[in-house]
């Protein structure tokens, strides 16, 4: 296990790394839903998925992690270094800053205000690094519900920017605004 929090009211949040053998079938599973067509993996089959997910496994730069609530998969959090992402090509990175990118399949218990009450507990996991400074999302601008989250969480938008497969909102939630709104763990 690579992080642990009690998240009020929820349960045991843990974030554990995807082993792509394991865990390939549930992100097919997951990836490949209409309702998550913004991770832009539709079309892909097991074995792309697992392909794609043995790569990441062996960068040092991007990390891919199952997202439990009391032992029970309800997403993937995926962290990257900006500088080493193709993000990175397309805005003036500065140091400490940490790319994320998160995708919730939760059953239906949980499915309502689950991003609001487990996004602190990602912040806090990112920021845990003393040389992290800047957390950054680039969401496709088609994706209305992250846009609104984000806006929510207190990220602050900069300009859109094409990525390879989509035009993106890029936005940054620095550690100083994260803190001043969020009280420790």
């Amino acid at each position: 296990m690579t992080y642990q929090e009690q998240i009020p009211g929820l349960g045991d949040l843990a974030l554990v790394p995807v082993r792509p053998e394991q865990h390939a079938e549930l992100l097919h599973g997951w990836v490949t839903l209409p309702r998550n067509a913004f991770w832009g993996m539709g079309g892909h089959s097991l074995d792309d998925v697992r392909e794609i997910y043995t790569f990441l496994d062996g960068l040092d730069t991007h990390h891919a992690y199952l997202v439990l609530l009391d032992g029970e998969p309800v997403g993937l959090f995926q962290t990257y270094r900006p500088k080493a992402d193709p993000v990175g090509e397309r805005y003036p990175v500065q140091p400490g800053d940490v790319g994320m990118h998160l995708l919730l399949n939760p059953p239906r218990r949980y499915a309502r205000g689950l991003t609001t009450a487990i996004g602190p507990a990602l912040a806090r996991f990112l920021l845990r690094d003393p040389a992290a400074r800047r957390i950054v999302v680039e969401p496709d601008v088609r994706n209305e519900a992250a846009l609104r989250r984000l806006r929510t969480e207190g990220f602050t938008f900069a300009s859109e920017i094409d990525m390879p497969d989509k035009r993106a909102q890029l936005a940054f939630l620095t550690r100083e605004r994260f803190e001043a709104s969020h009280s420790p763990a």
